[in-house]
């Protein structure tokens, strides 16, 4: 018999921006289908229309561009089983809800958001402050299980708005076997009766999520432990429908947790510690409010993707830094923690230092131009480049090269005189002076061939290199930091190095 093809799909709701552990649910679903040659289906959720944010479907498709996680299937590539927004599969939701309830498992209900409001308040003790629509609660409620059958019928005739609710059965006990979790066990009384289809004819949740994965013979579904709460409903779902067989296998994410471990991390956590928690900028179109992202503070993609590999994952060597390929070769469910993942801005930022280390100084260039754009300055790529190759092991961010760097774009305007002034001397002046005419001359221009006449020129003068090197990179930045000082001279080039000699000069002895 062939073994199904693996099949897994990623879910989201376009209701906003997407959060870390989103990604990473996103991450842990395509690094298993590309592990056994299976196919990774994006598919919107989008049956909540009162949630509906313009703009953010292509948000979605956009983050998971930017990680290189591209989908095999989904409303921007379409596939065999399209479409691929739950809002345009409507129709068939209905078929499914309607034959739950021919079949017994699920009934009509009629009650308005007043009498949902009377029942809550009635049943409301200090045991139970929060009383659910159960098994309970049903009977005393205009359903069609507490109303006659022509009342029902006379009620669905007159087109009166109602909903259609799974009849959860009462002391049950249901499970299943987590791919992280082992077996998990619940008794339906912890359960109420969900809504399954809403008076507008949208499925919620429970029912389309049961519903696509079957129709698109999803066999995978990695989804947040917040979700297991929802699992009897879901399995009940599989069982009532008939495809009980054809129901996937799932795994239950550990939560990324905030910095102290205390709860899960939200979006108003990294406001307040001042790191983000979306993968990119985020801007609600109803009040204008900006999130920061990832990609935006200055993180690399692979290096936001490894960072998050580890929150809840590692493959048991200790090693870290792994490539796309890497994770995939390495990534097994036996490795995802069953405990929540602490997140930690800090390692975040490790990573990304990592990986700027090794990047490419043309890409590093090409993603510092917005920075120089948005100052008025223009430079070459190259030129960037071999600045970028200087300083990156000093940076953890792409635009932290400007603080690291800002005086290749432009001259000093002032001078740290005071670090020099104490031990300077005529002779001093003599030797730049000297030194510059030697330069002028120089066919080779590189930090070697320049170390070598600065040396050279000062041997002959009888003053120690040592005490001409930091008026040299005042002269060339203005204070005592960069990389190497003759680094700096060869990226510069001879023109404006040696007018920044020139310049230097006439600032300390001013």
């Amino acid at each position: 018999m062939q073994q199904q093809k693996v099949r897994v799909r990623f879910a989201p709701s376009p209701t906003g921006g997407l959060h870390l552990g989103g990604v990473r649910t996103v991450l842990f679903n395509y690094l298993f289908a590309r592990q056994h040659n299976g196919e990774f289906v994006l598919r919107i959720e989008d049956t909540d229309q009162t949630r509906y944010v313009q703009g953010a479907e292509e948000y979605i498709i956009e983050c998971l561009r930017w990680c290189g996680l591209n989908a095999d299937e989904g409303p921007h590539v379409g596939g065999p089983y399209a479409p691929y927004r739950q809002s345009e599969r409507k129709a068939q939701y209905r078929q499914y809800a309607e034959q739950l309830v021919k079949d017994g498992y699920a009934y009509y209900a009629f009650d308005t958001p007043e009498e949902l409001e009377e029942m809550r308040n009635k049943l409301k003790t200090a045991e139970n402050p929060s009383p659910q629509y159960n098994a309970a609660a049903r009977q005393q409620m205009r359903n069609s299980i507490s109303l006659p059958a022509e009342e029902t019928a006379s009620l669905l005739e007159k087109g009166t708005p109602h909903v259609i609710r799974i009849k959860m059965p009462q002391n049950e006990e249901v499970g299943f076997t987590d791919m992280i979790r082992g077996h998990v066990q619940f008794n339906t009384n912890t359960v109420d009766d969900k809504v399954l289809l809403k008076a507008d004819g949208m499925p919620t949740y429970h029912l389309a999520v049961v519903v696509d994965d079957y129709l698109m013979k999803i066999t995978h579904a990695f989804r947040g432990e917040e979700w297991l709460p929802s699992a009897p409903v879901h399995l009940l779902l599989w069982k009532y429908l008939g495809w009980e067989a054809q129901m996937p296998n799932w795994a239950h994410l550990p939560l990324i947790l905030k910095p102290d471990g205390n709860g899960k991390l939200s979006k108003r956590d990294g406001d307040r510690l001042g790191f983000p928690v979306y993968a990119m900028n985020w801007t609600d179109p109803k009040t204008n409010e900006l999130t920061k992202g990832f990609r935006e503070r200055g993180f690399l993609p692979e290096a936001f993707v490894n960072m998050l590999a580890m929150l809840g994952w590692n493959d048991g060597s200790g090693q870290e830094i792994f490539t796309m390929e890497e994770l995939i070769q390495r990534f097994s469910l036996e490795r995802v923690h069953k405990a929540g993942a602490k997140f930690d801005f800090e390692k975040a930022k490790w990573f990304n230092h990592q990986y700027l280390l090794h990047a490419d100084n043309n890409r590093l260039a090409e993603l510092f131009a917005p920075v120089l754009k948005e100052k008025n300055i223009n430079a070459s790529p190259e030129y960037v480049a071999k600045i970028a190759g200087l300083v990156k092991e000093r940076c953890d961010f792409v635009n932290d090269i400007w603080d690291h760097a800002f005086f290749f774009f432009q001259q000093p305007e002032s001078y740290d005189i005071a670090a020099v002034k104490p031990k300077w001397n005529d002779d001093k002046t003599q030797f730049f002076r000297n030194w510059a005419a030697v330069v002028e001359d120089h066919a080779e221009f590189t930090a070697t061939s320049l170390e070598e006449s600065f040396k050279t020129l000062a041997a002959s003068m009888n003053i120690k290199p040592g005490e001409l090197q930091l008026p040299f990179r005042i002269m060339l930045c203005g204070g005592k930091f960069g990389p190497p000082v003759f680094n700096i001279a060869e990226v510069l080039g001879k023109h404006e190095t040696i007018a920044r000699i020139v310049k230097g000069l006439d600032a300390i002895n001013a």
